[in-house]
């Protein structure tokens, strides 16, 4: 069995130890961000995301497979109706945004971004002038996906121990400002001296913030346009609107309606029993790195979690697939049939704004696509 790439699995599953992570109080450090003198700090001055549709239904795709197949991928999705494309980040898969740069080619209306990229691995001011360059290819369709980064593949990179929050926010932040024209001059996580874009960048560009800590909740509901929450269960979403709205009750000025996304691992087939399947090493690997509060909140055997986490270390995938429990599936995978599907949807829909379908997808992407969408139209209509 090939082992699957940290691309080849949901988002959820590579930031699903944020809670551990992050122990200073998020809005202390926002607080003592936001009043750093305006030289040095990476506030957003004067932008404002008003004109940005709050509402999205998006899908991720992971560029484990080769560019040519990942944009018919993304013209499919785009066919059925999503409106937002996301493209995973791995330092082993392929460029995000090169495949990005063919999506804009090869599409006419979807947002396309990155989904989520790290601020540690490339620059933060390089970073920026990638996703403004998605904009401008796609004549103004960019997103911008930030987070802490998969803590496994960082790890390979000698970066594992410098995820944190801070990285994160002064990263948009400093984003917000190059986008609007300014030359920028930071010292925090990262240096820029007098660094700006030589190019105008159409806009507005909305960032979402991928995590599902308690901190980066809040953090997120302040600063950002929203939150890819890793989540596919209801009970996960209601704590996340709890934290969210914790967070809007900060917000700051000028910004616009704030949009929590569940960024949800989802498995859609006509058998029902080929979807559940196929969601077993997504889950796997999303069980192996919950947090403890998490799996308590679902019941699951932490005992177990941990061995799934200690077979997929030592590269015994076929035994980490096998320890995947029927509870562990229900909680971290939506899956089934389209009604199936379209029911759990509707569930999640009580506590979001908006859906992103992610990894698997199914056990066939190409019909998986379509039959995604369709239980997303029926959840909307319930």
């Amino acid at each position: 069995m090939r082992a699957p790439t940290p691309g080849s699995i949901p988002t959820a599953a590579v930031s699903a130890t944020d809670e551990r992570f992050f122990t200073v109080d998020a809005n202390r450090l926002t607080d003592d961000f936001d009043a750093l003198p305006h030289d040095d700090r990476s506030a957003s001055v004067g932008r404002t995301h008003t004109e940005v549709r709050p509402l999205m239904f998006g899908i991720e795709l992971t560029p484990e497979h080769p560019i040519d197949r990942t944009v018919d991928l993304g013209t499919a999705a785009e066919a059925a109706g999503y409106d937002t494309l996301f493209v995973s980040s791995h330092y082993n898969n392929r460029s995000p945004f090169a495949v990005l740069s063919r999506l804009a080619a090869a599409t006419d209306e979807v947002r396309l971004g990155p989904g989520v990229v790290n601020p540690l691995e490339r620059h933060p001011v390089t970073l920026a002038s990638e996703v403004a360059t998605v904009a401008e290819a796609s004549d103004g369709r960019a997103v911008f996906g930030i987070g802490p980064g998969d803590p496994s593949t960082m790890r390979n990179l000698g970066l594992g121990d410098d995820r944190g929050l801070r990285a994160v926010l002064e990263a948009f932040k400093i984003a917000d400002r190059l986008w609007d024209g300014e030359r920028v001059t930071h010292d925090g996580t990262f240096e820029a001296d007098d660094a700006g874009l030589n190019f105008d960048v159409p806009g507005p560009i909305p960032t979402y913030v991928g995590g599902e800590g308690p901190h980066m909740c809040k953090m997120s509901a302040k600063h950002a346009d929203g939150i890819l929450f890793n989540g596919s269960h209801p009970d996960d979403l209601r704590w996340a609107r709890d934290q969210v709205e914790d967070g809007i009750a900060d917000r700051l000025d000028g910004l616009g309606e704030f949009d929590l996304a569940a960024y949800a691992s989802v498995s859609v087939a006509d058998d029902a029993d080929a979807a559940r399947e196929a969601a077993r090493p997504p889950v796997a690997f999303i069980a192996a790195g919950a947090a403890p509060p998490v799996l308590a909140r679902h019941g699951l055997d932490a005992d177990r979690a941990e061995a799934v986490g200690d077979a997929i270390s030592a590269g015994d995938f076929e035994t980490a697939f096998g320890l995947v429990t029927p509870a562990m599936i229900d909680a971290f995978c939506i899956t089934g049939t389209v009604d199936d599907v379209a029911d759990r949807m509707a569930a999640v829909l009580d506590h979001v704004d908006s859906i992103v379908v992610g990894s698997p997808i199914g056990p066939d992407l190409d019909t998986a696509i379509d039959l995604a969408a369709t239980a997303h139209d029926r959840a909307n209509d319930r």
